[in-house]
């Protein structure tokens, strides 16, 4: 065989086998950042219109989570949040529209403490999303209602539910959410 047909064998041999592992390599990180992502996958993916574009954005959520130093917490301080979390439940009677408020900065102040960046909602959904995806729309829902609740439009069962929206993360949270998996050394 000549030189000519043995590249016309093998060139487009090898451009099949290099578009072969370029799929299946994109096949592997979009099933790893589904697996990690939970339910924020499909939302990343619709909000941004563009699959490719939006697997970017979560790849570089892990990439800014990585480099963030997210701790679990002290025993005394769980217990400590874990008595917070009591009261700000028990001021739901008499005053429902506080307690969200207050569950709100509880919740904020439990991410800072575990090493979360917390001066931006929108960066506080992101970075969470990296190791809490399943239980962000909790969130968001409660963010929400607190939002209307502080202008006096929420009704009492918005404001109940917002307090068990509150709860699925802060429990999360509390628990270190998985992050003894990703442990520090």
């Amino acid at each position: 065989m000549s030189t000519g047909t043995l590249l016309a064998i093998i060139i487009p041999i090898a451009v099949v086998v290099i578009v072969i592992a370029v799929g299946a390599s994109l096949v592997v990180r979009r099933r790893r950042l589904r697996d990690r992502f939970g339910p924020e996958y499909e939302r990343t993916v619709e909000e941004s219109g563009n699959r490719l574009a939006a697997e970017r954005d979560l790849s570089a959520r892990e990439k800014r989570h990585d480099s963030l130093d997210i701790k679990p917490l002290e025993s005394s301080a769980r217990d400590r949040y874990s008595r917070e979390w009591t009261t700000v439940q028990g001021e739901f009677v008499d005053r429902p529209e506080d307690a969200v408020q207050d569950a709100d900065l509880l919740v904020t102040s439990l991410m800072h403490e575990r090493g979360y960046p917390t001066e931006n909602f929108e960066q506080r959904l992101k970075d969470l999303s990296v190791e809490h995806g399943r239980t962000l729309e909790h969130y968001r829902t409660a963010h929400e209602v607190n939002s209307l609740s502080m202008k006096h439009e929420a009704t009492t069962e918005q404001l109940r539910g917002a307090m068990v929206h509150y709860r699925a993360l802060f429990d999360e949270l509390l628990s270190d959410g998985g992050q003894a998996r990703h442990a520090r050394a």
